[in-house]
């Protein structure tokens, strides 16, 4: 992309495929081949609390040229990811596999967040995310995460004490 001059490039970073149950759409081929069609050289998977289309999702892009980001949009849970109290308060955050040790982490939270936190939907707390921390990179998400939460609520102190 251009504009006056100056090139841009533009990659998305939270994207839900048909692997989002009930919230996304798009296919991995499809999103790969949009991603080729656009100019964009990468783009990520960010599904709902689940990686279950990473090979497909990874595969395509290749296939593609096109740099897959591997990634999760999962729920954090402010009680802890074991908590039975407050059902359905979660945050969202979106996690991206920066390196081979991000995958690796990536796939152990979710894996957690499964086996451990599941209440509802698969859960992580902030002490899980900081113990397997290394080689993610963390966005604060959609509406429904903690720092647009504080922030939509004019609680401007704490969404940057959350961002820290």
């Amino acid at each position: 992309m251009s504009r006056g001059g100056v090139d841009y490039l533009f990659v998305h970073l939270h994207v839900h495929t048909e692997y989002s149950l009930l919230d996304g759409a798009i296919r991995c081929g499809d999103l790969a081949a949009k991603a080729v069609e656009f100019g964009m050289p990468a783009v990520a998977m960010t599904d709902h609390g689940a990686m279950y289309g990473t090979v497909e999702f990874y595969d395509k892009c290749t296939a593609a040229g096109i740099k897959p980001i591997i990634g999760c949009e999962v729920y954090v849970d402010p009680e802890g990811h074991t908590s039975r109290e407050k059902r359905g308060k979660n945050h969202h955050l979106i996690l991206l596999a920066e390196n081979n040790e991000g995958y690796r982490n990536l796939v152990k939270l979710c894996s957690i967040a499964y086996t451990d936190g599941f209440y509802s939907k698969p859960r992580i707390d902030h002490a899980l995310l900081a113990q397997y921390k290394n080689g993610l990179i963390v966005s604060s998400a959609c509406l429904a995460g903690e720092i647009p939460r504080f922030i939509a609520d004019g609680n401007l102190q704490e969404a940057e004490a959350a961002a820290r």
